[in-house]
């Protein structure tokens, strides 16, 4: 995969602070700063993927109303979590 720099302009606390942290786990600042906007823009991923679901759920009860009670939720929840539990035991 073919890299290139962005420069991120930060304060000098945070710089002390990767320094800091560099050196207690034997990274440099460059690797902690890769590594913290990777896991980052995998957990907002993640959430805009979800926000996504979720509004297409919200248009399909918009329109046709469509919904599970609690008691509905709750039995098909302990359902699934019983064959599980057997699946495992077999």
């Amino acid at each position: 995969m073919k890299t290139t720099t962005m420069g991120v302009k930060l304060d000098e606390d945070v710089r002390e602070r990767l320094k800091v942290l560099g050196n207690i786990k034997e990274r440099t600042p460059h690797w902690l700063m890769k590594k913290a906007i990777e896991e980052y823009l995998v957990k907002e991923e993640v959430n805009e993927r979800e926000k996504q679901e979720d509004m297409v759920r919200w248009q399909r009860y918009q329109d046709t109303g469509e919904h599970l009670s609690h008691d509905e939720v709750r039995t098909r929840l302990t359902r699934l979590a019983d064959q599980a539990r057997t699946k495992a035991a077999g």
